[in-house]
């Protein structure tokens, strides 16, 4: 299902069910209306001082899959609301999950490193940029990356993208927070679609933080970070170095980004859904079946298809 990233961030505001609906009010006056099966995300910033909600809108997005973000300093989560049910074998399929071997882990995490290393050039070559060299990277990653060449290609990868001087600094500002925003739409989505998928978002296939609550997540949100990277370094060519309103909606409309796909054009959304549906279906298969898309589609100007 594509749908719409509703951020919250203004103060004062009222959030409440109303017959299907999302309700944004403030004081007396309804600031919005809209459906709540068209919410893809929900994200509360750390502007929105004195936000309340009622009981009966964060149980009926429970109950339809939708993710509500809290969002501190600088555009990172800090707390999720997480539905307890998310698919009708929901059950099995985390008992094949905590199941899985080791091997099999260490196979499907080649995968995901091969298909971001792949995704990396990708926006890459999009972008115009020579170099990098990371498909011949990318084959030489072997069951589990012992050699880290994930690490290798991001050591290539920053520079080619967003110049010699960038570092990446979660606290920064500039392209830093527009990152970190785009992240966490993504890793909102990629959470989504793992609850619909009936897997359990901690059990991770290489992430094992034990204080991560979204090991999973992190992990199969790996292949889809350089789409996000192509939308800050469009950004930032058009000129935007603030967190306004304008960027907020370019980075939330990456999740309806063309992408080519073995099905013919998709949007990035039902691209993630499928990732999360294939990596449950391999837990069974105890095989990898990833599916992962191709690079974004992009007209005669450059933009953005």
């Amino acid at each position: 299902m594509i749908g719409r990233v509703v951020e919250i961030a203004s103060e004062g505001q009222h959030l409440s069910r109303h017959r299907g609906f999302l309700s944004v009010r403030k004081d007396s006056e309804e600031l919005a209306r809209i459906p709540l099966d068209d919410i893809a995300v929900l994200l509360c910033n750390t502007e929105a001082h004195g936000l309340t909600y009622t009981n009966d809108l964060l149980v009926d997005m429970a109950n339809r899959g939708i993710p509500a973000v809290l969002c501190g300093a600088n555009y990172l989560p800090v707390a999720w609301l997480w539905p307890v049910e998310g698919h009708h074998v929901q059950s099995l399929r985390m008992r094949s999950q905590l199941e899985a071997s080791l091997p099999l882990r260490k196979r499907l995490w080649q995968a995901l490193v091969k298909a971001k290393i792949a995704q990396q050039q990708n926006v890459l070559d999009v972008l115009g940029v020579p170099g990098g060299g990371l498909l011949a990277l990318a084959q030489r990653v072997r069951s589990g990356d012992p050699d880290n060449v994930e690490a290798q290609a991001a050591r290539r990868y920053w520079p080619l993208v967003f110049g010699s001087n960038f570092r990446r600094d979660r606290s920064a500002g500039g392209a830093n927070a527009f990152l970190n925003y785009g992240y966490t739409v993504l890793r909102a989505a990629v959470a989504r679609s793992v609850a619909a998928a009936g897997l359990h978002p901690s059990i991770g296939i290489h992430h094992h933080n034990r204080a991560n609550p979204f090991c999973l997540v992190d992990d199969l949100m790996e292949p889809f970070r350089p789409l996000v990277d192509y939308a800050v370094v469009r950004l930032a060519k058009a000129g935007h170095r603030e967190m306004t309103s304008e960027t907020k909606r370019a980075l939330a409309g990456v999740l309806v980004m063309d992408l080519r796909t073995e099905r013919g054009t998709t949007p990035l959304q039902t691209c993630i859904e499928r990732a999360a549906q294939s990596a449950a279906q391999s837990y069974e298969s105890c095989k990898p079946i990833f599916t992962f898309p191709g690079p974004p589609l992009v007209d005669s100007s450059g933009d953005t298809e």
